[in-house]
């Protein structure tokens, strides 16, 4: 079975750090890109940052070189280090497996797998 499990959100004052992490379950952590996203209050859920199978990583450009994704592939885990972090960081954080394919026994399936979420909140 596919879960994604995120960990590590809560609260921060602004200029402070946090981490997230995300531990993969299920055929589907070699075979797709994870990510993260987030969704503000009132906002659309935004791409944060990727990372793809070869460890090529992309990010938002509000991210602006404050945040850093990782990948383990010996643990099925992501995590993304927070650095610096604003006001407008506030927002639940999901981890998600967003591109590519993965097999579970003869069928395929495209990676669309989402975590629960985590919230972040940065204080003034």
């Amino acid at each position: 079975q596919v879960q994604l499990m995120e960990s590590g959100g809560g609260w921060a004052q602004s200029g402070g750090s946090l981490k997230l992490s995300c531990r993969v379950f299920g055929n589907i952590f070699n075979n797709c890109r994870m990510a993260w996203y987030r969704a503000a209050p009132g906002k659309q859920r935004e791409l944060v940052s990727a990372i793809d199978q070869d460890g090529t990583t992309e990010y938002a450009n509000f991210v602006q070189a404050r945040f850093t994704i990782t990948r383990d592939n010996a643990q099925n885990k992501i995590d993304l280090e927070m650095n610096m972090l604003k006001t407008d960081d506030t927002a639940t954080y999901y981890c998600a497996a967003d591109r590519g394919v993965y097999s579970k026994g003869d069928l395929y399936f495209s990676c669309d797998e989402w975590g629960q979420g985590t919230q972040v909140i940065v204080s003034a």
